[in-house]
């Protein structure tokens, strides 16, 4: 495969985790929201828990988008250090 090739899959991999990891953050936590709305607190609580869920939800979804990000841009900092010639005095 050639190199274009290679680095497009990297990117839309990469690029794929992201979308799904923050998706999967924010349906947990309205899940369990509505898990505790319905289940444990037989309804008497709703919407409380379903709105506490989605917010936990989207802060997880949030810190995990972050810690990808600063996780990619470490790495390209170190690529281009290893891509820099040594200067020599």
């Amino acid at each position: 495969m050639s190199d274009v090739k290679k680095e497009f899959v990297q990117l839309l991999a990469n690029y794929g985790h992201i979308g799904f990891t923050f998706v999967a953050a924010i349906l947990i936590g309205l899940g369990g929201g509505i898990y505790l709305d319905q289940k444990v607190f037989d309804g008497r609580t709703q919407p409380w828990f379903t709105f506490i869920g989605l917010a936990f939800g989207i802060a997880a979804g949030y810190k995990s988008l972050l810690e990808i990000l600063w996780r990619n841009k470490d790495k390209e900092k170190d690529q281009e250090k290893q891509e820099k010639p040594k200067e020599e005095d």
